[in-house]
């Protein structure tokens, strides 16, 4: 799939500074922190995908929730899925490289010897939808569009590029400010560009369900506010040949259709009401695709290999509220999740507890700090846990009865000790005498059966707790506002963190509307942490420097750890093949399928339609 619209986890490795050398007359096709690129100059396609797919059909996809906007840049509205699709960017990453990106809409790329500018050399041939040339003024415009009015999150993500300038109409020069940070090229490299002729003379804060005008490999064919929308292969897409595109984008169409209510959506996808399903519930997966054409291969159940980090899925508190701002209440909160419990009885033992923040990857902490991660930590000893010095993180494990008494003791003598204590029935502060209330926000259904373990292990606590379910739209606006105790906080990550770490948990962005800063963490160590990780000057010292990261959130019982997968539950009825080799780092559908004229035959055959 093609990047989002607000870009995360953006792929780089530091090298040293030598690496990035290239001046403008030994500019490059491409950018790679992790030594020499995998393609040449002039590659024909990527390894993962078939260069002699056959284009063509419809396919059907779903969404959730719903849409009443077609500007996915801004933060007003629920915007529409697939926004991406219609949009290119100057750079796009390899699927099978860790930290690689390759010319799209430009040529060639060369960053200064400093770090201090990179200059992007933009293809002649690239053209937006209405046949006007993508030029070096557009790429500023995008950029500046993006900080001035665009979501907050641009605002800070490209904090530290200070201009941008059109050096002739077909090349721009980014120049950045403050320290050297190897990340901001290939940070750049994913802008999405966007036209400064249709933009000029609206308004682009506002909500609009007028499609807008893009580049890309599909445009909007038709808009169905809250219950569809739909998109229509660009027959003469000015980039189908090239190298980073041949071999995908294969479907001439793909329409979303959207649902409110998951189980409504899984007997749609039963009723061949849409082709594709990736399911997130474990006990869905285990109890419910046990249906006809599937017994029958009309529809196909499997798992692909995730070799993508995992991240972090969370019961997250919201430290702006009083009753969470002392870490021994939040330890013992943990203490009420009995993981292996849940996963033996609701999730069908699919899961895996997650222990870090960079879960499935290298970068995730093990054992006692290494001497590489002692550099980082030391200077901030008394700012941060001690047990990060001392003991190797470990989430609370139980023998799966459900019935953890032992952890429950552990809880209370925590709540002892941060001045909590239970009278006429309730936990209250000593101080302030006020009882311990917590609302779970749930924006699924799914959540009220794990929640509820945990409501009744709070209640013999003495706390007073709700579980609150809301549709999308309300769930979104709460978010922007930090209106909430307790959420599933997810925070996706890559092979290569950086500046989206500050947007995670910085301090500058714990009271910025709409960031991902949920939990509300304001920590100068962490803040320095986070610029080590932005500025580390090689592969091992961003490692350890992540590490470090790791260990100072985990100990500091942010959130509540819950559990992954380390692999695609997928089913969709069969009418598609894919490549013979899968990308490392993606699934690959609908970005890499076709559809496949034979099996869509024999399909429709076997549900008695006509050919």
């Amino acid at each position: 799939m093609r990047a989002v619209l607000i870009t995360v986890g953006v792929l780089f490795f530091g090298l040293s500074v030598t690496s990035w050398a290239h001046a403008d007359d030994a500019a490059r096709h491409g950018m790679s922190m992790f030594g020499e690129l995998k393609y040449p100059a002039g590659f024909k396609h990527f390894e993962y995908v078939n260069p002699d797919a056959p284009k063509g059909g419809l396919v059907r996809l779903e969404a959730r929730g719903t849409y009443d906007t077609l500007n996915g840049f801004t933060i007003k509205g629920s915007s529409a899925a697939g926004l991406g699709l219609i949009y290119d960017t100057l750079l796009e990453s390899s699927r099978d490289e860790a930290f690689t990106e390759y010319g799209l809409l430009v040529a060639s790329v060369a960053v200064a010897d400093d770090l201090s500018s990179v200059t992007f050399n933009l293809r002649t041939e690239a053209h937006w939808h209405d046949g006007k040339p993508i030029t070096a003024d557009d790429v500023v415009f995008s950029l500046e569009i993006l900080k001035s009015k665009g979501a907050p999150f641009y605002r800070f993500y490209y904090a530290n590029v200070d201009k941008a300038e059109a050096l002739t109409p077909h090349k721009v020069r980014f120049s950045f400010k403050g320290r050297k940070n190897r990340e901001l090229p290939l940070i750049i490299g994913q802008l999405p560009v966007l036209p400064k002729h249709y933009w000029q003379g609206r308004d682009f804060a506002a909500t609009t369900l007028e499609p807008p005008l893009g580049s890309g490999p599909y445009r909007i064919s038709k808009v169905d506010p809250g219950r569809s929308i739909s998109y229509e292969r660009v027959a003469d897409y000015w980039g189908k040949d090239l190298g980073v595109n041949r071999g995908r984008y294969n479907f001439d169409g793909l329409r979303f259709e959207y649902y409110r209510d998951p189980t409504v959506a899984l007997e749609a996808f039963k009723a061949n009401a849409f082709d594709f399903r990736q399911e997130n519930t474990a006990k869905i997966w285990a109890t419910q695709y046990k249906f006809p054409a599937l017994k029958k291969g009309q529809v196909i159940k499997e798992t692909l290999t995730n070799g993508n980090p995992t991240g972090m899925q969370s019961f997250a508190f919201n430290l702006r509220r009083s009753q969470f701002q002392d870490r021994r209440v939040r330890q013992a909160l943990a203490l009420t999740f009995d993981f292996e419990w849940a996963n033996k009885n609701l999730f069908f033992g699919q899961y895996t507890r997650t222990q870090s923040f960079f879960s499935n990857s290298e970068l995730a902490a093990v054992g006692l700090p290494s001497a590489a991660e002692l550099q980082f930590l030391e200077p901030l000893k008394g700012q941060i846990p001690d047990e990060v010095f001392s003991k190797a993180y470990a989430a609370p494990k139980t023998d799966g009865s459900g019935k953890s008494r032992r952890l429950l003791r552990q809880a209370k003598r925590l709540l002892d000790a941060a001045g909590w204590s239970v009278k006429d029935g309730r936990l209250k502060n000593g101080k302030t005498g006020k009882a311990m209330e917590i609302e779970f926000l749930l924006v699924s259904q799914a959540f009220q059966r794990i929640v509820a373990p945990m409501q009744k292990a709070m209640e013999r606590l003495g706390i007073t707790v709700k579980v609150r379910v809301v549709d999308t739209s309300q769930y979104i606006n709460r978010l922007r506002d930090f209106d909430y105790d307790v959420i599933v906080g997810s925070w996706g990550q890559s092979l290569s963190p950086g500046n989206e770490q500050r947007d995670f948990w910085g301090s500058a962005a714990a009271d910025r509307p709409g960031s991902r800063n949920y939990i509300g963490i304001r920590d100068p160590a962490i803040d320095k942490l986070i610029d080590h990780i932005i500025f580390a000057k090689s592969r091992a010292e961003l490692i350890a420097t992540t590490r470090a990261l790791d260990r100072v959130l985990l100990w500091n019982h942010f959130v509540i750890p819950n559990w992954h997968i380390n692999s695609y539950r997928i089913a969709y009825w069969n009418r598609f093949s894919r490549p013979a080799v899968q990308a490392k780092y993606s699934m690959g559908f609908p970005d890499t399928w076709w559809l496949d004229k034979a099996k869509d035959e024999a399909l429709k055959a076997g549900l008695g339609r006509k050919k």
